[in-house]
């Protein structure tokens, strides 16, 4: 079974059909690219799978589980987590804070505990910190833990929004361009936590992205949208020599 299934997917905006019958399966621990030109569909696919849209047709499925339709915070729940193309960090709040707060979906206590200060508050939020500062050193990010997210070199802010995504738990971890506005070096070094993160987390990724030397460096399997329609899909390598492709996206 397939980690992630997608069958028929499509949203039309005003008669605009902006994803058309977009098919995808990706399998557990695959390392995915979605690529296309400006205007493809892709970042609607992704606000299709974490329920910011609702399809007009079709199914996903996470894990066997049919989340269509359900809402942001239930497909979160369900295992999917996402970084933005624009950085979406709580930026007057600490580094740690930053990634802690991934991690309320899953391990919550009441308001009253809170307030009150009661036992399981103190337990949580310890447990929280431990686990935030573990994530952190994946990231190379723990030495900066008390920083304000906001006052990260943009590289760091982009690494900190994936660690506070993994901080919810993910089945499947969504990235929207994760290299976009960085320079060569950190790409790189992007790459390498990437895999990391697959690896050592069993974690089954799909991203977007622009930079083709990541995309090809990466993921194992890819597909190409245009005008909110598949071109092609299958093994890099083969994708990325496609005359289809070559002239619809990266001869643009």
């Amino acid at each position: 079974m397939a980690m992630l299934e997608v069958n028929h997917l499509s949203i039309s905006f005003g008669g605009l059909h902006a994803v058309d019958n977009f098919n995808l399966n990706i399998e557990k621990g695959c390392l995915y690219g979605l690529i296309g030109p400006n205007g493809a569909g892709k970042t609607t696919v992704f606000n299709l799978l974490t329920g910011v849209y609702k399809p007009t047709e079709g199914i996903i499925r996470l894990d066997g589980q049919d989340i269509t339709g359900k809402n942001t915070i239930d497909i979160n729940k369900a295992g999917v987590a996402r970084t933005f193309q624009n950085i979406r960090l709580f930026r007057q709040l600490s580094v740690l804070d930053n990634v802690k707060a991934g991690f309320h979906n899953h391990h919550p206590y009441s308001t009253f505990t809170g307030i009150f200060r009661l036992p399981k508050y103190f337990k949580t939020e310890k447990e929280m910190t431990s686990r935030a500062m573990e994530i952190l050193k994946v990231f190379d990010l723990d030495k900066e833990a008390d920083y304000l997210a906001g006052n990260l070199p943009y590289g760091k802010q982009r690494k900190l929004e994936i660690a506070r995504a993994m901080a919810t738990e993910p089945k499947l971890l969504l990235l929207d361009e994760p290299a976009a506005g960085m320079n060569p070096n950190e790409t790189q070094e992007l790459m390498d936590t990437i895999r990391f993160v697959r690896d050592h987390f069993d974690m089954t990724i799909l991203l977007i992205e622009h930079d083709m030397k990541l995309v090809g460096g990466i993921c194992e399997e890819l597909t190409v949208l245009n005008f909110g329609q598949v071109l092609c899909q299958g093994e890099t390598s083969a994708v990325l020599n496609d005359p289809a492709v070559i002239t619809a996206y990266l001869g643009e």
